[in-house]
């Protein structure tokens, strides 16, 4: 609706140009002043009211509002040996992607043999725990005991021993006084009571030592040994189970090298990057953990996505309605959000700064993603107000002029504007309806043309002047 009313305005200013010019050069109407004498024949307006739509036309693609994305889960780089063609239409189960596994097979290998060893040196020091904790219990329930047992019976030995040279001498010393014994015999046994006296002494200190030094010591030293063999075990443990999990991974991840599709649907490539004339995904492509390889898209919500232009995007607003025509069909869609930063611009958008912008289809399926499209934003609408052909008016920066015909003069007239759509512009002071304005007055009116002439010099003043900015601070430098 709103591109055939475009094309019935434009087909009625030709037809009123056109009529204007001819009544024009019927009459020979003096002008009031040589600045307002045409120059040429006159080209006029006649000013109406009429509805006026402001919008923008940018290119877009179609895609899926929501997609399901099949992602790399094999960790590092990989190499795709195989992956569906694009379009393709494929179910649950079926195969989509292909990576090398010789890589992971190697891994699977090296990690299985490691896991091995760790296990091995894990059992052998799970003996050693074992045998340090018995070593405990034999010392104390066996070697102590035993070394116990043999002090004790030593020390009674001497203490029996100790006492029948207590008798010996109480009878030596009876026999002394009677005569029948020497002096040399008497000092003898002596000796031999004082002998086993020292001895039973240092029997008694080896039991103490024993009970006392020897049996904590040896039980510190076994705690030592069976903590140490304890911290072997553990650290044996974790390296054996580090490296049964890094072969477990690598076979999970052996798994992963087919991915299979977990939704029905077409499967499409992720749209390239722009600077690039191929998709990341084909065969031979390295690709990476957590990479987008494939798009499994909802035909059933569709949108597309658009670049608009930084000059106009603070105009653009979620919600606004914007008219998709997509395969020569047109669909009514509205704005659904717009990007707040710009993508990255380059050589390949040939340096032009555009925010993504979202335009929300409704429910067609017959349309599929990557399509091209052709989105015009209606950035504003107006009901029955003044308007007059863009090129009528000459701009300044003090006003905006017109040059209105009365009586076959062109007459000078300041005018107040408001919104344009790069064909009509709204008026909203200066004009009444059916007054006549001279089209292109730069080409038939003088004073138009000397007006048009001192705005150019001003600029190209003002652009020497910009230019002659940086060489000033070098001049004061001298």
């Amino acid at each position: 609706m709103k591109r055939s009313r475009f094309y019935a305005g434009i087909l009625t200013v030709v037809f009123l140009v056109t009529g204007l010019a001819w009544a024009g050069a019927l009459f020979d109407t003096p002008s009031d002043s040589l600045a307002n004498r045409p120059t040429g024949p006159l080209l006029t307006y006649a000013v109406n009211r009429d509805d006026m739509a402001v919008s923008v036309i940018e290119q877009g693609v179609l895609e899926s509002a929501a997609n399901h994305e099949v992602k790399c889960q094999v960790r590092g780089q990989n190499t795709v040996i195989w992956v569906v063609e694009n379009g393709t239409e494929v179910k649950v189960g079926d195969p989509l992607v292909r990576l090398d596994t010789l890589e992971i097979e190697d891994t699977i290998n090296e990690r299985t043999k490691f896991a091995y060893f760790s296990r091995s040196a894990a059992e052998t020091s799970s003996a050693a725990v074992e045998r340090a904790k018995l070593a405990i219990d034999a010392y104390e329930q066996g070697q102590f005991v035993m070394d116990l047992v043999t002090l004790e019976k030593q020390k009674a030995v001497l203490e029996s021993n100790l006492r029948v040279a207590e008798n010996q001498l109480q009878f030596t010393l009876r026999k002394e006084d009677r005569g029948f014994t020497t002096a040399r015999n008497l000092e003898q046994v002596r000796f031999a009571l004082a002998q086993l006296k020292t001895d039973l002494e240092i029997k008694n200190k080896e039991i103490d030592d024993l009970k006392n030094y020897t049996r904590p010591i040896e039980l510190k030293k076994l705690e030592g040994d069976l903590k140490a063999a304890e911290s072997t075990h553990a650290a044996n443990l974790e390296r054996a189970g580090l490296d049964e999990n890094r072969r477990d991974l690598a076979k999970a991840e052996y798994e992963l090298c087919e991915i299979v599709a977990e939704k029905s649907g077409m499967a499409i490539y992720p749209s390239a990057a722009e600077w690039k004339e191929t998709p990341d995904v084909a065969e031979g492509a390295t690709v990476h953990k957590d990479q987008i390889l494939l798009l499994i898209p909802d035909l059933t919500k569709m949108q597309v996505k658009v670049g608009i232009h930084e000059s106009i995007i603070e105009r653009v607003k979620p919600g606004m309605k914007a008219i998709v025509e997509i395969a020569e069909q047109t669909y009514l869609g509205k704005i659904k959000t717009v990007a707040s930063v710009a993508k990255p611009a380059g050589w390949w958008t040939g340096n032009v700064v555009k925010y993504d912008t979202i335009v929300e289809l409704p429910n067609v399926v017959t349309l599929n993603p990557g399509m091209s499209a052709e989105v015009t934003v209606i950035l504003a609408e107006y009901e029955d107000v003044l308007n007059i052909p863009v090129s009528a008016v000459l701009e300044t920066p003090e006003s905006a002029y017109c040059w209105v015909v009365a009586n076959g003069t062109p007459t000078r007239r300041t005018v107040t504007l408001g919104d344009n759509n790069d064909v009509f512009i709204h008026v909203t002071e200066g004009l009444a309806i059916d007054e006549v304005v001279v089209l292109n007055p730069q080409s038939s009116i003088k004073e138009a043309q000397d007006l048009a002439l001192t705005l150019r010099a001003a600029q190209e003043a003002l652009l020497d002047e910009t230019e002659s900015l940086p060489e000033k601070p070098a001049k004061s430098s001298k």
